[in-house]
């Protein structure tokens, strides 16, 4: 039978979700605790894979086991032996064609950034620190221009394997709350660090260091060489996966947006 998982991590201490040889990963932590509660080893499939130092308020996963569980002891057996930078907040069962990476319809990613000239003690772990002083309007004016169906290979990693750097970017907003500062981003699909990449360019644009009209310029360059450096993992969510609903998961909870 086949279940979905909602996952939530802390992408700190991990080497990203990817299983890596001696490297604490949040796929091998999640597979490992499975295993405890199908009692036989189990092989995830995520929505998203994320790099090292991200986080996940709405991951989703796939895997399929002959174990007859419930769904909520899924939950409660797999967190009873997860360590606590990880949590399983759903279970669902799933038809066999449903597909946690190739059934999503829309990905949303987070980035926040703490604005202000003194370093972060308390986020130094969960937000990109920006001490010079962020103009949002600017960032925001930039942003227009990455909306859309476009080639985005200016802000793609060095060695992204995608076949194409054509994403449709559906929202991308950004807006402050005090010393915080939020992007939000959704699209069909990210290339490898490319919200980061994304992310560098407005933080840019923001400081004043460059036009808004450059996020357009790098866009028809087609060369990652022309952009800004990479954000930080450090501020980067995964925050929610959008699919069809003949699917049947939960609805996402706001409460990522109280940050």
């Amino acid at each position: 039978m086949r279940f979905a998982l909602g996952v939530e991590y802390d992408g700190s201490d991990f080497s990203g979700w990817e299983s890596q040889p001696r490297r604490r990963t949040v796929q091998s932590t999640l597979e490992t605790a499975l295993a405890c509660v199908a009692d036989g080893p189990v092989a995830t499939v995520c929505a998203g894979r994320t790099d090292a130092g991200v986080h996940a308020i709405a991951q989703v996963v796939h895997f399929d086991s002959v174990a007859k569980r419930a769904p909520h002891e899924w939950v409660m057996g797999t967190n009873s032996n997860l360590p606590g930078d990880v949590s399983v907040r759903w279970a669902n069962p799933v038809a066999e064609p449903f597909h946690a990476r190739y059934s999503a319809v829309y990905r949303y990613y987070r980035y926040v950034i703490l604005n202000r000239r003194q370093r972060p003690a308390l986020l130094r772990r969960r937000a990109a620190w920006e001490r010079s002083p962020l103009q949002v309007a600017a960032m925001r004016a930039a942003a227009e221009y990455l909306l859309g169906e476009q080639d985005f290979s200016s802000f793609r990693a060095a060695g992204c394997q995608a076949k194409s750097a054509v994403r449709n970017v559906v929202g991308l907003e950004v807006h402050r709350r005090g010393d915080l500062v939020f992007i939000d981003i959704a699209a069909n699909g990210f290339l490898q660090h490319m919200v980061r990449n994304v992310a560098g360019v407005l933080i840019e644009v923001g400081k004043g260091k460059r036009e808004p009209a450059w996020a357009k310029e790098l866009l028809e360059a087609r060369d990652r060489t022309r952009a800004a450096a990479t954000a930080p993992p450090q501020g980067l969510y995964l925050s929610r996966i959008d699919y069809p609903p003949e699917h049947g998961l939960p609805a996402v909870s706001p409460e990522w947006l109280l940050w």
